[in-house]
């Protein structure tokens, strides 16, 4: 689609206008069901959301506070916000919208015009990457439309706490990269002893600064950068991060070859048990702070 100069100048101007400056006892459980969950009052959830070729994970806290880390593409937003009301959310306390590639924002849209948003996070990208895709565009009107605001996201922060969780800001570490998916925001939720790693499309640009920083990697389930693309994963990340578990978010037969055989191979080799969405649908993991338990085949919005 066609953009006049003004619209373009209409999306920078908005964009500026918009951003504030602002040793594990493991024990793991696999079981399937082909139906949805629901959200607990005594464990930490997380949704690994099968969203076809994109992606979109969902943390419930016990506690109440509900956080969603992308909503993948606009073709499944309406599958996307219905699920999220069948679990029995009505508010989303933190939107981390990673990067601005459509499938990871595409279904932002619905999902803000759907429920009640705390806060919403997103990289500030350099002025010449800003994308003036309609996705995005419809995106920053739809958070405009709300009156909200965009927090900047930063490195080294932390964005949650509370007595039994935090979650943390670990990348972007760089204003400026040649490649979107570089500006991802890398989160890390540790939920009492159990630690999740969410990593967008960062790829080894990012990985590497984020090893360079010396921050703390290690997890327990590392949901892998890029849809376990060949430019993501690196053997260093891997070793930093030491996860029993990988989730490879991507969609049935896509045009990408998602996941590469060279990142199948550094998990297997690394003796890492893998998900896939493509294969085990919408994955959750359910933690008590201690041990979790992985289910599978849960409902696909894609």
């Amino acid at each position: 689609m066609k953009k006049t100069y003004f619209k373009i100048l209409g999306v920078f101007i908005t964009i500026l206008c918009m951003f504030t400056l602002t040793g594990c006892n493991i024990s793991i459980d696999t079981s399937y069901g082909t139906t949805s969950s629901s959200i607990s009052a005594d464990k930490a959830q997380i949704y690994y959301l099968d969203v076809g070729q994109g992606d979109s994970e969902l943390i419930c806290l016990p506690t109440g506070e509900t956080i969603l880390i992308d909503a993948g593409l606009k073709s499944g937003s309406d599958r996307l916000t219905a699920y999220l009301k069948e679990l029995g959310v009505d508010r989303i306390d933190i939107l981390i919208a990673t990067h601005p590639h459509a499938d990871h924002i595409g279904g932002m849209e619905k999902v803000i015009q759907n429920f009640e948003i705390g806060e919403i996070y997103m990289p500030k990208v350099a002025d010449d990457q800003v994308p003036t895709t309609a996705t995005y565009t419809k995106l920053l009107e739809a958070i405009q439309a709300k009156g909200m605001k965009i927090n900047q996201a930063k490195a080294g922060t932390t964005i949650f706490s509370n007595d039994n969780a935090t979650l943390e800001i670990l990348a972007p570490n760089n204003s400026e990269y040649k490649d979107l998916n570089n500006y991802s925001i890398v989160t890390k939720l540790t939920y009492g002893n159990n630690r999740f790693l969410f990593t967008g499309d960062a790829e080894k640009e990012s990985e590497n600064e984020m090893l360079s920083k010396g921050y703390d990697l290690s997890c327990d389930i590392l949901k892998l950068g890029h849809h376990g693309s060949s430019t993501s994963t690196t053997n260093k990340f891997l070793t930093a991060t030491s996860p029993a578990i990988a989730i490879v978010s991507c969609g049935k037969d896509n045009d990408y070859g998602h996941p590469h055989k060279e990142t199948m191979n550094r998990l297997n080799n690394d003796h890492i048990t893998v998900y896939r969405t493509d294969s085990d649908g919408t994955i959750l993991a359910e933690t008590d702070g201690n041990t979790y338990a992985i289910t599978t085949n849960l409902k696909s919005v894609s």
